[in-house]
């Protein structure tokens, strides 16, 4: 799998995360962004254009794929914030303590493997005060739907760098630490066992 997750998963994350729907999941969301913001799962900057430059300071991105940071890295330099970019995981952030006043995750938690610790360094990083936003997608409402979700989850996982489909994004959030303030779900276009999203806003407890 070295080459393909080299070479080839990139390129397939990105195209699968730039969808049309997904990037309309997205820009009602990262708008919401205030101040200093870490970006958990940055991946290839897909988010970048959608910061409001007025409210933001600075834009940490955080992403434990090396080919990935380098295709976010172009998309970085036609935005109009500053955008500093790290290799690295979400279990262990690099970074100090009650520093960033907004953490963004999109499509994200679907393939970190320990969520919980991930979650746990989040509330570490974020200010008093500071908030989650987050857009997942995960388990289904619809029994039929979450039975296709099962029953792929094992090779999807496997094409997609880790990627689960039935995740319940809600209660891995609860179970990191965090009091979910605000949250929409809704089936957007696509493949049904993919397409349940989930968004909002949380806050550590």
């Amino acid at each position: 799998m070295g080459l393909y997750s080299r070479y080839v998963l990139p390129k397939l994350v990105h195209f699968t995360c730039k969808s049309r729907p997904n990037m309309r999941q997205r820009q009602k969301l990262v708008p919401l962004a205030r101040g200093r913001v870490l970006e958990i799962g940055s991946g290839t900057g897909l988010n970048l254009p959608f910061y409001p430059r007025d409210k933001v300071s600075k834009v940490w991105g955080l992403d434990p794929s090396r080919e990935m940071n380098e295709m976010a890295a172009e998309v970085a330099k036609e935005v109009s914030i500053d955008v500093e970019l790290m290799v690295a995981g979400a279990e262990d952030i690099p970074l100090e303590s009650d520093s960033f006043d907004t953490v963004v995750v999109t499509y994200t938690l679907c393939t970190i493997p320990d969520s919980e610790p991930a979650l746990r360094e989040v509330a570490r990083v974020l200010k008093p005060g500071g908030q989650l936003l987050f857009c997942e997608h995960g388990l289904a409402p619809d029994d039929s739907v979450r039975k296709w979700q099962d029953r792929a989850n094992p090779i999807w996982r496997r094409l997609g760098g880790g990627c689960h489909l039935n995740r319940d994004i809600p209660d891995m959030i609860k179970r990191g630490g965090f009091t979910i303030t605000g949250m929409d779900t809704m089936y957007i276009p696509g493949w049904r066992p993919v397409s349940f999203n989930y968004w909002g806003t949380a806050t550590p407890r």
